[in-house]
């Protein structure tokens, strides 16, 4: 299906005026009640009366938030073409919304939604199109994970900001609003309207594998701060925020995505810790809180993940935290919440449980037909669906998307996206991110005039956007920048010895030697290029590009920083705090334990040195 008329910011026209207004109409004859009744509390009226024009099939699919892949919603590339149909059994987007009605879509790079911000914008408007065109149409969620840091779908040009974890070491609630508020825009200009973000998960296990830098740290209280400050940075762009993952994932070391965690928190642990933050979203008034595909034994003992759990969604977040928003399942297609039951049965438990958002099913007409079979079979009822579709249109509405066509333009993109304000106040804040653990002989900050000649060696991690790095380069290009001859020798997170040879007969032509470390172990061969880099006698400063952890695993280092990611705009802030150009400000957000006794801590909470 061809149309040139798909809501383009680009080379296509957007919709004219009297498309935007034709699509629109179902919406507006829909509202018997007259506008001034919306602007009141009463205003659940109007949307009820949208609700009772649905049919089942309708209702059904306003439940899902699903992918989908291609950069258009009418003519993706036949590579997407051919993964929808394999995936999802239609050709694209468009097809997607008139089979199955879903309210939400999600946003991935890896699905090639996110290819520039021209692209993106012209994909929000055909989805949107598509949506408004269907008998009743509604506009739709639409959603990505831009926490920044290591969680990035939207790249470059967009502003990048450090991610969580280096927020929490600037410490700074302004910051966090700052960054809530340009993402927000930035997002609601390509015509994105809900990000799964901040993490209010508090991280308080240095083996969790999949939050760790993602949390703002281990202290609740600072958590919930940066938490609640974010959420209004996002709202004052008219952005849905989304508080994750309830009721807290930041002390376990198993992975979600491909098993099945157990917290093992007592409940009087879980009120002073992982409760903290997401009752500061819910007092800041989030807007959705995503749930975590966990055990919580102490809240909920029936051995089921809490996205399928009706004491710990219902009774716990809805009935004793007071949360009537809209509730959003990580995705159905982890690990975590597909090891117990199958994946026509948990899409109805979710549902069961006080789920209203159903995200990303692995198999979306498994998952669709499940929940409408349990409505026909009388195991849901039409009211329950109702109760659900009613949190997700009072979203829609607070957002504005039922009062206005909810399409975007290519002005609005470049003004907003990437603009030398939005990045300079980036920049601003990741300098003040920078963590000093270790300066021994002071030997930071390196000076050109002394130290002219600097090897930047290293992990260089995949970008999270696919437009960021590789770190080396990046580090190399901003100490040239600021006055020295930087060369970038990229040796991976696991150095073989022929790569470490290479590295170590480098470091004897230079004046001083950047390493970056990327979860460095025991029995890391980062530790050993390290240790063979030191033996040169030449200055080693350390760059931790993930988690701050890696300190304690290089004892002998004498300067080392943390920079809690990887993106350019927190290693460009760690070359000037090497260069001297601004101070190291950070403290670390979570304590590092001793490598030989994890009991005893090596830097505690709160730690950080400067000059």
């Amino acid at each position: 299906m061809h149309d040139s008329s798909t809501g383009s910011t680009g080379n296509t026209p957007r919709p004219s005026r009297r498309t935007v207004l034709a699509a629109t109409a179902g919406i507006t004859a829909a509202l018997t009640v007259p506008a001034t009744a919306h602007a009141a509390a009463s205003g659940d009226t109007r949307l009820r009366a949208l609700i009772s024009r649905m049919s089942l099939e309708e209702k059904v699919g306003q439940l899902f938030v699903m992918r989908v892949y291609g950069h258009s919603a009418t003519a993706p590339d036949q590579a997407d073409i051919d993964a929808n149909l394999a995936e999802i059994g239609v050709r694209t987007a468009a097809e997607l919304i008139a089979k199955y009605r879903v309210g939400g879509i999600i946003y991935f790079t890896w699905a090639h939604n996110t290819r520039d911000p021209h692209q993106i914008a012209d994909l929000s408007n055909g989805i949107q199109k598509a949506s408004l065109g269907q008998p009743r149409g509604l506009p739709v969620l639409i959603a990505t994970d831009q926490e920044h840091g290591i969680v990035c779908r939207v790249g470059q040009p967009a502003t990048l900001f450090p991610g969580a974890m280096a927020i929490g070491a600037g410490g700074r609630p302004a910051d966090a609003h700052t960054l809530g508020r340009v993402s927000g825009a930035e997002l609601r200009a390509l015509g994105i309207n809900q990000d799964y973000s901040p993490d209010a998960d508090v991280n308080v296990n240095p083996a969790n594998p999949v939050i760790g830098v993602r949390s703002f740290g281990a202290d609740p209280e600072a958590v919930a701060r940066l938490v609640a400050a974010e959420v209004k940075g996002y709202q004052a762009s008219a952005v849905a925020a989304t508080a994750k993952h309830f009721p807290g994932h930041g002390d376990t070391a198993v992975d979600s995505h491909t098993g099945f965690p157990v917290i093992t928190h007592s409940r009087e642990l879980w009120e002073r810790l992982d409760a903290v933050p997401f009752r500061a979203a819910i007092a800041a008034g989030i807007d959705s809180i995503m749930t975590a595909h966990l055990q919580f034994p102490a809240l909920d003992d029936a051995g089921d993940p809490a996205t399928l759990s009706h004491p710990i969604l219902t009774g716990i977040l809805r009935g004793e935290l007071g949360y009537d928003g809209v509730v959003v399942t990580d995705s159905l297609g982890m690990e975590g919440v597909r090891t117990k039951y199958g994946d026509d049965r948990v899409p109805v438990l979710a549902l069961k449980a006080g789920v209203d958002q159903l995200l990303n099913p692995p198999s979306l007409d498994v998952a669709w037909h499940a929940v409408l079979k349990a409505v026909q079979d009388g195991e849901l009822t039409e009211a329950r669906l109702d109760e659900s579709i009613l949190r997700i249109l009072r979203l829609k509405d607070r957002l504005g998307l039922l009062d206005r066509p909810p399409y975007v333009t290519g002005a609005g993109v470049d003004r907003t996206v990437g603009t030398k304000a939005h990045l300079a106040a980036a920049d601003r804040i990741a300098e003040r991110t920078t963590t000093l653990l270790v300066n021994e002989d002071r030997v930071l900050p390196l000076d050109h005039r002394d130290r002219p000649g600097v090897l930047v060696v290293g992990a260089d991690p995949a970008s999270p956007s696919g437009t960021t790095g590789p770190p080396t380069t990046v580090l190399a290009a901003a100490l040239t920048e600021l006055g020295f001859t930087a060369t970038a020798l990229s040796t991976g997170t696991a150095p073989s010895a022929t790569v470490i040879g290479k590295a170590v007969t480098a470091a004897r032509d230079a004046d001083a030697v950047v390493v970056a470390t990327y979860n460095v172990t025991s029995g890391s061969s980062q530790r050993t290029l390290v240790e063979q880099l030191l033996a040169t006698g030449k200055p080693v400063v350390a760059v931790a590009v993930r988690n701050p952890y890696d300190v304690a695993q290089l004892p002998a280092v004498k300067g080392f920083l943390a920079t809690y990611s990887w993106t350019d705009v927190e290693l460009r802030a760690a070359a000037r705090v090497i260069a001297g150009r601004v101070a190291p400000h950070g403290r670390l957000p979570v304590p590092v334990q001793r490598a030989d006794d994890p009991a005893r801590e090596l830097y505690p909470l709160g730690y950080g040195l400067t000059y």
